[in-house]
């Protein structure tokens, strides 16, 4: 993808991305190219990268031509405009429940009229050139992808005033904790929890933003996403693959082998 992930989204294209929760090297960037996918999530939500990863790793999806965008550790992170500083193309907020703190994220995250994000020095998407500040903000504006996740009831309950926020590009789902959150950890099938997404996937698709999930198996991505509408999708992460994929080789050479299974 050599275009902005947000123009690839506007356009109404489908972005399918990789997870890096455990690799925190250059390497992650050259894989989830080679994979063929569509964009990076850096996750600092649930893992040990720490921002000189986030640095290195953003500046390296650059070089690649490969969108990165990071997730935050919710709302209040002290670091939400610091990640994109350090070069990521955009960001994603966990536990988004209200229109105040979607508001507060937008404030943040971007530039004038929609925020009031402070001017950085140079940056790493001009080759730490420094421009003209209003052409340096305006062109950071068209990159800049503002993804709000809900994850809670309260979160779906205000979906649709988080969605009418200016400035916010996608409501993104994540699965596990809203399943979690409505009182049915692990009961991704659940009518309740399909009822959660559906609910989102509208307020999204009402105020023309994008949809996306994350934290679903591959079984269900058709019914609780794309059937939904949803376009911004994150298919898993960097140890999930690795292992989903050596266990399923492992598998097949015992097969070959023609000796039982064993773990």
């Amino acid at each position: 993808m050599s275009q902005p992930l947000r123009v690839t989204l506007r356009e109404g294209g489908m972005a399918i991305g990789l997870a890096a929760c455990v690799l925190r090297t250059a390497e992650i960037v050259a894989v989830t190219r080679s994979c063929g996918f569509d964009w990076l999530l850096i996750d600092t939500e649930h893992s040990a990268i720490a921002l000189a990863d986030v640095a290195a790793l953003s500046i390296a999806a650059r070089a690649a031509g490969l969108p990165a965008l990071v997730r935050v550790g919710g709302p209040d992170a002290p670091d939400l405009a610091r990640v994109l500083d350090c070069g990521a193309e955009g960001i994603v907020v966990p536990h988004v429940e209200s229109a105040a703190q979607a508001h507060h994220v937008v404030e943040r995250c971007r530039f004038a009229p929609w925020g009031k994000r402070s001017v950085p020095g140079p940056l790493a998407g001009f080759g730490f050139r420094m421009p003209p500040v209003r052409e340096m903000t305006e062109a950071a504006e068209r990159e800049t992808t503002v993804v709000t996740m809900i994850e809670s009831a309260a979160g779906t309950s205000e979906a649709a005033a988080i969605a009418a926020m200016p400035g916010v590009d996608a409501l993104m789902v994540g699965a596990n904790d809203l399943a979690a959150d409505l009182g049915l950890p692990g009961e991704l099938e659940h009518p309740e929890v399909l009822a959660a997404f559906r609910e989102v996937a509208a307020a999204a698709r009402a105020h023309d933003k994008v949809f996306g999930v994350i934290g679903l198996p591959e079984a269900l991505l058709r019914s609780h996403g794309t059937e939904l509408g949803a376009r911004l999708i994150v298919a898993t992460n960097d140890i999930n693959l690795l292992v989903e994929g050596g266990v399923a080789l492992r598998e097949r050479c015992r097969g070959i082998a023609g000796v039982d299974s064993i773990t």
